[in-house]
This record gives structure tokens, sequence and C-alpha cells, in this order.
């Protein structure tokens, strides 16, 4: 089971080591910038549970999306592939005052 978590304790654990940041938005969204360091793999994507499930189980998974709908989809996927430690971006990028890359 996936939890939705808020800004703060996503900006902490994004700081912990073994921690990947997800996006799961398409790629004309991350023309709008990302999270720095974040890896993308669009939900959208007809490869993404092939994606998904190449990733290492024993990592700790932030997933965002621009406002938490399709990222809790993302999660609900992931934990039924078996990760465990998978959180959720609570309102998304809508609700992130951190800082963008492209």
């Amino acid at each position: 089971m996936y939890q939705n978590i808020t800004e703060e304790t996503f900006s902490h654990l994004k700081e912990v080591p073994d921690t990947i940041v997800l996006d799961v938005r398409s790629p004309m969204e991350l023309l709008q910038g990302k999270m720095e360091g974040a890896e993308n793999i669009d939900l959208m994507s007809a490869t993404f549970e092939a994606q998904v499930a190449a990733l290492p189980k024993d990592k700790t998974y932030l997933v965002y999306c621009r406002s938490g709908n399709r990222s809790g989809q993302a999660c609900q996927i992931m934990t039924k592939l078996g990760f465990e430690k998978v959180y959720n971006l609570n309102g998304g990028l809508m609700y992130w005052s951190g800082p963008l890359s492209n």
C-alpha cells in the first residue's frame, strides 16, 4: 500500500539515500520543468508497467504528476508489482513550491 504525503514530507524524503523521484507526466508536460534529479516514466505510455517492473524494488519511490491523480494510479500499479516503499505527492506539482529544472 502506498501513502499520500505532504510537500514537506516529500522534500524531506528526497534527501534520504536510495530514494528515487519518479515523474509520471507526459513528455509535453516535462517541457514545463521537472524536479531536479527526477526520472520520467509516462503513466500513459503503453510500456509504463514494464518499465516500472524493471526498477529495483528495494528503493524508496517518491512519485508525482501535475495534480496527484496519475501519480496515485502509478503508486497503485507499483504496489501491485511488489514495491513496498512508494509515496505519492498529495496534490502533485500544483502544490509543490520547490524549484523545477528543465
